[in-house]
């Protein structure tokens, strides 16, 4: 394997969403990840959304580069192996609920004393203190209680939804930030393993901007504003004769009097009173009326190629069809082509960082359940009997 990551083994005790797309990200990047999963059924993932013969295309895209072991936690054989794979890896990642690890014996302190340098990313609900600790946590809760839910969508509806797992993710991102620096303090000597504890709440919570200072000192509450940028004009959506819609971010001084003139209102443009954003968010409404009965009067192409030519910052919305087939996404090879099981040929998304020297790489799709047991064990010092013999008590598929 190659990659910055390389050479560092991360143990995955986690399904569904969180801690495996954090786990996807470092294994994109040279890590070797070994993902736990229960025999049977393995991770739920495996279930979701669309299928291709019998296996979600988002398990192959989750789970891609890592390896698959098929182990019963609730044996002691089955909890001795991930006891032995913590005393070699430098990572574990888990999104049980809090104290779940502890019921099986593989809590912090158990995995810690067997491995002092053994960082450890524990993705919850609420995080592993406060009242709310026990409470079973989502996604979709995390997004609720830590704003974005209130902030989305139209005044005039109940809060909206982003389109995908965005609590979810945003935890996977604050877990491998933290799994990283804590990776460093140890490499460089500076201390052993800690404890990375990630809240789904805190972690969408934590890229709500300015929202907490400006209730604090002003008592503004952010709620919904549809396609706008409530304080920052103009910046919204708007429809096209077409039946389309471009958005337009005009909202800094040069770039407002560019796409004021480009739109042929070069009085507004010149208006003292419009120079700067404080005037302009108190004409907001104003200003968002003048840029749509203009764009209405346009093709999202004719609107999209008048404001490139002002060079002011505006784009379509895309939908998966949109990317797929955009120029700029293929020449970044952020559209993979990969094989499926039995050679279908499927489209995935790319990597994301690019990286100049090391960057990262798929080496395989998300594998069959216990597709790497053996291997793993053998890793161990398993030898074949052995192995034999754990299958057939259940320990291991």
């Amino acid at each position: 394997m190659s990659g910055p990551l390389s050479g560092i083994r991360v143990l995955e005790l986690g399904q569904l969403i969180a801690a495996p797309f954090a786990t996807r990200l470092m294994a994109e990047f040279g890590a070797e990840v070994i993902k736990v999963e229960p025999p049977g059924e393995g991770d739920p993932l495996r279930k979701w959304r669309k299928m291709h013969e019998g296996t979600s295309l988002w398990w192959y895209l989750q789970s891609r580069n890592k390896k698959s072991i098929a182990v019963n936690l609730k044996s002691p054989e089955g909890l001795d192996i991930v006891k032995q794979l913590a005393r070699s890896a430098d990572v574990v990642v888990e999104n049980f609920r809090p104290g779940g690890l502890e019921k099986l014996g593989l809590g912090w302190d158990v995995l810690s004393a067997l491995n002092p340098n053994l960082v450890m990313v524990r993705i919850s609900g609420y995080g592993q203190t406060g009242p709310y600790r026990d409470r079973p946590g989502f996604g979709a809760i995390g997004e609720s209680m830590g704003g974005i839910r209130f902030t989305t969508g139209s005044p005039e509806a109940p809060p909206a939804r982003v389109g995908v797992s965005i609590g979810d993710t945003l935890a996977s991102l604050h877990g491998v930030i933290g799994a990283l620096m804590a990776l460093l303090r140890v490499k460089t000597g500076q201390g052993a393993g800690q404890v990375i504890d990630v809240s789904l709440v805190e972690s969408v919570f934590n890229v709500m901007e300015s929202l907490v200072p400006e209730y604090d000192l002003l008592g503004e509450v952010r709620t919904r504003t549809g396609g706008a940028l409530p304080g920052i004009t103009p910046s919204n959506t708007y429809p096209t004769r077409d039946g389309g819609y471009v958005v337009i971010a005009g909202n800094s001084d040069p770039i407002f009097r560019r796409l004021m003139t480009a739109i042929g209102r070069t009085d507004l443009a010149e208006d003292p009173a419009l120079r700067n954003n404080a005037g302009r968010s108190q004409q907001s409404a104003m200003l968002d009326g003048t840029i749509a009965d203009w764009s209405r009067t346009k093709s999202v192409e004719e609107a999209l190629a008048v404001l490139d030519a002002a060079d002011v910052p505006a784009g379509r919305i895309y939908s998966v069809a949109d990317i797929v087939a955009d120029p700029h996404y293929q020449a970044r090879d952020m559209i993979l082509q990969a094989e499926l099981p039995g050679g279908t040929a499927v489209k995935m998304p790319g990597i994301v960082p690019k990286l100049s020297e090391t960057p990262g790489e798929v080496r395989w799709q998300g594998p069959a359940l216990g597709a790497h047991t053996d291997s793993v064990l053998a890793e161990l010092g398993l030898d074949a009997a052995r192995i034999a013999a754990l299958r057939e008590k259940g320990a291991v598929a």
